[in-house]
């Protein structure tokens, strides 16, 4: 078993929604990026959404993240587990993000998605309930790892444009 910490967000003054997701897998983490396994869809879907997609450097998508409003960001800082699958965290070892002053510190920021039931039900158990939180929206959106394989890229696409409205 391996401690793991996330990444800091992707966020920027103009921030009107928040992409949480579980925890980086390990091509993420070797990549020290975001969605970085060359099979999870973020990347594509996020390009179809937002022209920010794979075939742009890291750095491009991120900027393009930014310039729409959109910031990502991880449920959980640290934990452990081994490999990639969400379903081989330690629960006992779960330490969240402070996601509260995030959005404290970005006022604009009115909606949450959350990449896949993990994030949601981690940030359900975990995170504390303020006045903050109760103003944003929230809701739960399939899974875009390549391990959540029993749905299609269609399908997944469909449900995730409620992002770009």
């Amino acid at each position: 078993m391996t401690t793991i910490h996330s990444f800091a967000p992707i966020v920027s003054e103009n921030a009107h929604t928040l992409i949480l997701g579980s925890m980086p897998g390990v091509a993420s983490l070797t990549a020290q990026a975001y969605y970085a396994h060359p099979r999870n869809a973020f990347w594509q879907i996020i390009g179809e959404l937002f022209e920010a997609g794979p075939n742009l450097d890291y750095e491009d998508r991120v900027a393009a993240l930014r310039r729409h409003g959109i910031a990502v960001w991880d449920v959980m800082k640290l934990c452990t587990r081994t490999g990639s699958l969400d379903s081989a965290i330690v629960e006992s070892s779960i330490e969240i993000n402070d996601i509260t002053a995030l959005l404290e510190s970005h006022p604009s920021i009115n909606r949450i998605f959350f990449n896949g039931a993990k994030a949601e039900a981690s940030y359900r158990r975990y995170a504390p309930t303020t006045a903050r939180t109760a103003e944003v929206t929230m809701a739960l959106l399939p899974s875009t790892s390549p391990a959540h394989a029993s749905m299609n890229f269609e399908t997944k696409l469909a449900a995730w444009a409620v992002v770009g409205r």
